[in-house]
């Protein structure tokens, strides 16, 4: 059984050419294909027989590329952390009139170069959001999936840390490592007083966000026919720009000094959280739980739209297929 190491976007041949190349082969973006093709060919059907734990991708685990890529997660989410929260901190202190405009699109511009230089390595993750939702539609196996997400939580932890190496204890300690938070403490006229927005309110704005992050961009990837058509530079700027709109949304909407915005990234939450602690650990659950729900909603649309709308092939590691076989209904079933 060929696996996917992540969201290789190939920008120009057929089927027959990706399942040679193990998915992991980055096309010239003006390849054409040898012949017309339509959307719905390569919905055809095919016999398929696989095990729970093929389609979990535990023959994986003792695959070294799985591992090697896995370095590629926790670099690039080890330059996203540094790079974002350096980004944060300076726009902030540099006191610009809009900074969260300024942070938004220079956020959108990191992301966009670090997806790029590290797609050719595992798929360009670096966020769990993008690992689990990628694992339930079956683009990758769930054990790929676990491996990623970890890689990507001890990266964004290494990058706080050299943040941290590289700024004074007074920024540390007034910006919290630019960290993930929906209240701080300030002084007040009678005392310290706590501001921000209320828990409820940040769980849904990253409920809300990060279902839009999924469908308003990576859809584009999930879908390899639409990827082809816009290229690989293009559906990664797309997914940039995007994330950089969220962020500038998030804290636009509730204009609540306190709150940092929606997340987006668990990993950039928690790398910054165990590093500095404290009142980062406040309302934690939120940034994890909130993106979780959102993939698993999208992925509940995906499976609703009309199938020549979805995805150009079935994908072996799709969670149904998981159920399915376990309850003994998967065992040469057609896709």
């Amino acid at each position: 059984m060929a696996t996917n190491n992540g969201l290789h976007l190939d920008s120009g041949h057929v089927d027959d050419v990706e399942s040679q190349s193990n998915g992991s082969k980055i096309l010239p973006l003006n390849a054409t294909p040898s012949k017309p093709q339509n959307w719905n060919d390569d919905l055809e059907k095919k016999p398929l027989s696989l095990t729970v734990g093929e389609i979990l991708g535990f023959n994986e685990l003792l695959t070294s590329e799985v591992w090697r890529a896995s370095v590629g997660e926790l670099l690039g989410t080890a330059v996203l952390v540094f790079m974002l929260d350096t980004i944060v901190i300076s726009t902030i202190e540099s006191d610009i009139k809009m900074p969260n405009l300024v942070l938004s699109i220079l956020a959108a511009v990191i992301i966009i170069i670090l997806l790029l230089a590290v797609h050719p390595i595992s798929g360009g993750h670096i966020n769990p959001i993008v690992s689990f939702s990628a694992a339930l539609v079956g683009l990758i196996s769930m054990s790929r999936a676990v491996i990623y997400i970890i890689a990507q939580c001890v990266g964004a932890i290494l990058g706080a840390l050299a943040l941290k190496a590289v700024v004074s204890s007074t920024i540390e300690s007034s910006f919290s490592l630019a960290g993930c938070t929906m209240t701080v403490i300030a002084p007040g006229p009678n005392g310290p007083v706590t501001i921000g927005i209320e828990t409820a309110q940040a769980f849904w704005l990253e409920v809300f966000c990060s279902f839009i992050f999924l469908f308003a961009s990576l859809w584009m990837a999930y879908d390899h026919r639409q990827a082809k058509q816009l290229g690989l530079v293009l559906v990664f700027t797309i997914v940039g720009l995007v994330l950089g709109l969220l962020v500038f949304v998030s804290t636009s909407v509730t204009a609540k000094k306190g709150y940092s915005g929606a997340g987006i990234n668990p990993a950039r939450c928690f790398g910054p959280a165990v590093v500095r602690g404290g009142h980062l650990w406040d309302g934690h659950w939120v940034y994890w739980v909130g993106p979780a729900i959102a993939c698993l909603v999208f992925y509940l649309y995906t499976k609703i739209i009309p199938e020549q709308h979805h995805r150009a092939k079935a994908y072996d590691h799709d969670i149904y297929n998981v159920v399915k076989v376990m309850f003994g209904h998967g065992r040469g079933r057609t896709l």
